[in-house]
């Protein structure tokens, strides 16, 4: 069976995207192929990012930003906005695909020392695990099969 394909979308593709991305790829890769990226890419993924996936056992640290334009032309089956940014443009996105907004706070503005940021960062990727997969299982169960070309 083909794997179906979600993209997520996200302002600077540095935290949430890229968290959602490693998590789906992860947890159900067997079933979903994930991707990710920025309407204004950032420069790096943010560091918290890296390491709050880390404690999962996912590693995200080899992954950059990237522009929605590099996914422009491609199929996906669903694209999820992960930033409210992101959804208020997404009428910007012309590729093929279901697209829906599953909106988390962007941990990257979290104040206080490293300590506090971190936990910040946890919580956004802990919520991203249970929503996202929660959804893409069921989005797959009450979808057919077919491949969107």
């Amino acid at each position: 069976m083909e794997k179906l394909r979600v993209l997520f979308l996200c302002t600077g593709n540095s935290a949430r995207s890229q968290m959602a991305e490693g998590v789906v790829n992860h947890f159900l890769g067997e079933s979903w192929e994930a991707h990710s990226a920025g309407i204004a890419p950032a420069e790096r993924v943010h560091p918290l990012a890296t390491a709050a996936m880390a404690e999962l056992g996912i590693d995200i640290a080899a992954h950059a930003p990237k522009s929605i334009e590099i996914f422009r032309d491609q199929p996906f089956d669903v694209v999820i906005t992960v930033c409210d940014h992101a959804a208020r443009h997404c009428p910007a996105w012309l590729g093929k695909g279901e697209v829906v907004h599953i909106g988390f706070p962007d941990p990257a503005i979290a104040e206080g020392d490293e300590t506090a940021k971190l936990r910040i960062f946890r919580q956004v990727r802990d919520a991203i695990q249970q929503q996202v997969m929660d959804f893409l299982v069921q989005w797959k169960t009450n979808t057919p099969t077919v491949y969107l070309s």
